[in-house]
């Protein structure tokens, strides 16, 4: 396989870079970067030196690389491997790590090699997720990605996270119950959400998950799911029009989530 390096930015992310290469004679030199990164093999195995000291990374774990640290990088006993890197900027881990702690500060990051096979998969997959979608802005994928950057912060001890006090008040729920059901056809952000109930994003998901015991991204989806139902046993609309309706874009998408929900097809269920 030949040796590439991609990089892409988020646009729903300010200061978030994807890079994804595939690396075998290259090496790198002794460097340091400007930004946060949070490194993941995929595939076969890298031996990163820093602080005089050689670590192996293969799948299952996860460098996190503070600004200014030095480093290099080269692939092991002659190998192949496939790196997966979130780059973010100093400003982006400083919003985010005062949205967790509840109090405005920059982080003290420090480099760290954590052995996650659960975490690192997860990380990956949402790599994958934001490259292939081209971005971020899909509920799921925000939640996704604003809870295992938190574990991440957590697990390097870069913050202390604020205390949530308890579950949404009801009016705060109505809001967003209201809000999701006269929306459903179109797309609902966390920051919309959140705003709804005069909170930050981190606060609202876990508020969110105490008062309903699901995520906001899990119960919107089956909100949907069950409105095409009705919609489907109605019969006078086609299927692509009915999942249009409910906020689903991509057909496939639809019936992978209707099938996976009720375990037959769209087409299956009104037959």
């Amino acid at each position: 396989m030949s040796e590439y390096v991609h990089y892409q930015q988020v646009s729903e992310v300010p200061g978030l870079v994807l890079s994804t290469a595939r690396f075998a004679e290259f090496s790198f030199d002794r460097h340091f970067h400007l930004d946060f990164h949070v490194g993941l093999v995929s595939e076969g195995v890298q031996r990163q030196g820093s602080h005089g000291k050689s670590v192996l990374l293969g799948p299952g774990t996860i460098a996190l690389m503070p600004p200014g640290e030095i480093h290099d990088g080269a692939a092991q006993d002659g190998g192949e491997y496939t790196l997966k890197t979130f780059r973010l900027s100093q400003e982006l881990v400083a919003g985010v790590a005062g949205e967790i702690s509840g109090r405005s500060h920059v982080p003290e990051l420090s480099s760290a090699v954590l052995d996650d096979r659960l975490l690192a998969g997860s990380l990956v997959r949402l790599h994958d997720t934001m490259r292939d979608s081209g971005g971020a802005g899909g509920l799921d994928v925000q939640t996704q990605w604003l809870t295992l950057l938190e574990s991440l912060l957590l697990q390097s001890r870069a913050v202390v996270p604020e205390r949530v006090p308890g579950a949404l008040a009801p009016a705060q729920w109505g809001r967003v119950r209201d809000y999701c059901y006269s929306r459903l056809a179109e797309k609902i952000t966390l920051e919309e959400l959140a705003a709804l109930c005069g909170l930050g994003r981190f606060q609202f998901l876990k508020q969110f998950k105490l008062t309903i015991g699901m995520t906001p991204h899990a119960w919107l989806l089956r909100l949907r799911l069950e409105h095409a139902c009705e919609l489907l046993l109605q019969g006078s609309q086609a299927i692509a029009t009915v999942a249009q309706a409910v906020g689903f874009y991509d057909q496939s998408h639809f019936n992978r989530a209707f099938r996976q929900a009720y375990g037959v097809a769209p087409s299956r269920f009104r037959a």
